[in-house]
C-alpha cells in the first residue's frame, strides 16, 4: 500500500513537470528515513525525446529500485557494528588503487610507444610458433544461401568461381539482391565452425570436408546453398600469420606495458631515494 501511495504520489508529480514547465525541479518523490529523492535525479536519468509511457514506467522501476537500496542500507546500517561499518581503511585503500591506476594510465598514454611494426610481429611470430597452433579449423571460403525459387545455381557457380575484385563485387552486388545469407572471404581466414552452423547439413568431420572439394551445393526445402573452398587450416595446424596478427600486436603491446610500468616503478623509487623522500626505521630489539 505504502508502494502505491508513492507511485500514485509520483504520477501526479510527473505529469505536473511533463505539462508545465514552472513546476520546481527539487520536488521531493520519495523519502525513506533522513533520505529523500527528488524530481531532479529523476530528470537526470530520463533520456531526451521519451514518450510520457516510458518516462512514467522508468521513473517509477527507479523509485522502486531506490528505496530497496535505501531500505536496504537503513537495515545493515541498524544490525551492523560500529566497528563494522567504519569503511575508511578499505576507502583508502580503494582510492590509493585507484589514483595509481590513473597515473599509471595516463603515463602510457603520454609516453610509452604503442607503435608495433610487421617486422615486430613476424619476428614475434617466428620466435613463438609453438604458441600458435589452431584450436579449431579455419578456411578463406565464399558461402551464398539464396531462397529456391531465386537461385540460378550456374550463374551462382560462375559468379563465385571469380575471385578477382570485379568478381568479388559483381558476386556482392548480386548477394545483395537475392541471397538471405552470405559470407565472400576470398583473403580473409574465418572460423570454420561458425560459418558450418549456416550449413543445411551437419558436417562432422571438418577434414574430411575442407579437403574434398572446392564446392559443395547443397538443398532444402526453401534454400539453395553454395560453399566455395578458397583455403583452410586445420585445427592444431599452425596459424597463419595473418590470422593471430591482431593478437600478436596486443601480446607485444601487453608485454611491453608490463616493462614500461615495471621501470616507471623503479624509477620512483630511484628518485625517493635520491631525493630523500623516504626513511625506513630500524625496528631490532636488543
Amino acid at each position: 500500500m505504502y508502494k502505491r501511495r508513492i507511485i500514485y504520489g509520483y504520477l501526479i508529480a510527473l505529469v505536473a513537470f511533463t505539462g508545465c514547465s514552472t513546476a520546481p525541479e527539487d520536488e521531493a518523490v520519495a523519502r525513506v528515513g533522513e533520505k529523500t529523492l527528488y524530481r531532479s535525479k529523476l530528470l537526470e536519468i530520463l533520456p531526451k525525446d521519451i514518450s510520457r509511457d516510458d518516462s512514467i514506467t522508468l521513473s517509477n522501476d527507479y523509485i522502486d529500485k531506490w528505496i530497496k537500496q535505501e531500505l536496504l542500507i537503513q537495515k545493515a546500517d541498524e544490525n551492523l557494528s560500529a566497528e563494522q561499518k567504519d569503511l575508511s581503511a578499505e576507502l583508502q585503500e580503494y582510492r590509493n588503487s585507484l589514483i595509481i591506476y590513473k597515473y599509471k594510465n595516463e603515463l602510457i598514454k603520454q609516453r610509452m610507444d604503442t607503435t608495433v611494426s610487421g617486422q615486430q610481429i613476424e619476428e614475434y611470430y617466428a620466435r613463438n610458433q609453438a604458441n600458435f597452433n589452431l584450436s579449431s579449423s579455419i578456411a578463406k571460403a565464399t558461402f551464398v544461401m539464396i531462397p529456391t525459387d531465386l537461385a540460378n545455381p550456374e550463374l551462382v557457380k560462375e559468379l563465385v568461381a571469380d575471385t578477382s575484385p570485379e568478381g568479388i563485387d559483381e558476386l556482392r552486388e548480386y548477394c545483395g539482391q537475392y541471397a538471405k545469407k552470405a559470407n565472400i572471404s576470398v583473403d580473409e581466414w574465418i572460423n570454420f565452425q561458425v560459418l558450418k552452423k549456416n550449413f543445411p547439413e551437419n558436417i562432422t568431420d571438418d577434414e574430411a570436408f575442407l579437403s574434398g572439394k572446392s564446392f559443395y551445393e547443397m538443398n532444402d526445402s526453401n534454400y539453395y546453398y553454395l560453399v566455395s573452398i578458397h583455403d583452410y587450416k586445420l585445427s592444431n595446424d599452425l596459424a597463419p600469420l595473418e590470422f593471430v596478427e591482431n593478437n600478436i600486436k596486443n601480446l607485444i603491446l601487453n608485454q611491453r606495458k608490463i616493462r614500461f610500468l615495471k621501470e616507471m616503478e623503479e624509477n620512483i623509487y630511484t628518485e625517493g631515494v635520491r631525493q630523500k623522500k623516504f626513511k625506513i626505521y630500524d625496528t631490532k630489539t636488543n
